[in-house]
């Protein structure tokens, strides 16, 4: 018995160092151009998944998500802070998007798995964010939970949504709107009201500026 547990120590001791000398040999390729191997990906997929259903079970869904209001508040502070990465209807790929690994998924677009639709699901996720993925916790920021709702309306809807659909409701909103961050502070000067910026909703073929050989990826008046 003495024997097989020394072995199993060894093995654990022999394996933990083996990992140490890989990890510091710095052979492991950390780009986001590089994804991770098949069985790697699954790992992390399904535990991100359980994470994220695990912590989502308890909160309670309010039922107001169909109410127009929160749709249309819900519509500006997603133009504005998740657009570029999550698209919106029509809305051509994303320099940001393409970039990122994991690639966010295309909330415009009527999701894969019965997880996405899960509205406290879209609500942690929105709030506290995931590590190493790109995506924020917005509630860091400043957001509050009835503005982290209000996407949440917006999501469940954004599926069915044309371009016209969605550019209304944007033209409609306050834009970037939202507890927490009416006012901001420059250095140790008085408070100070910032504006705050808002990605004006575009087709493709709408907008100039900002243009490259790798695509017409267009934004304003910035050019490279």
């Amino acid at each position: 018995m003495n024997k097989i547990l020394l072995g199993i120590l060894a093995a654990l001791g022999l394996g933990a160092t083996t990992g140490t000398i890989v990890i510091a040999s710095g052979v492991i390729d950390v780009g986001a151009d590089t994804p991770h191997s098949p069985a790697v990906f699954q790992v992390l997929n399904y535990a991100r998944e359980q994470s994220i259903a695990r912590n989502a079970a308890d909160i309670k869904v309010p039922d107001t998500l169909n109410d127009p209001e929160r749709v249309r508040r819900g519509a500006g502070n997603y133009n504005a802070m998740c657009v570029n990465c999550h698209l919106a209807p029509e809305f051509p790929d994303s320099e940001i998007r393409q970039g990122l690994y994991p690639k966010p998924p295309n909330l415009s677009l009527m999701p894969d798995s019965p997880l996405e639709l899960s509205a406290s699901r879209w609500f942690w996720v929105i709030k506290h964010g995931i590590k190493a993925s790109g995506m924020p916790a917005w509630s860091k920021g400043g957001m509050d939970d009835e503005a982290i709702w209000d996407l949440v309306a917006l999501l469940q809807k954004m599926p069915a949504l044309s371009n016209a659909d969605y550019e209304r409701l944007v033209a409609a909103s306050e834009g970037h709107s939202h507890g927490g961050l009416e006012a901001r502070t420059h250095g140790d000067g008085d408070q100070q009201e910032m504006p705050l910026p808002v990605v004006t909703a575009k087709t493709p073929d709408s907008s100039k500026g900002h243009n490259h050989d790798h695509g017409a990826h267009v934004h304003g008046k910035h050019k490279h």
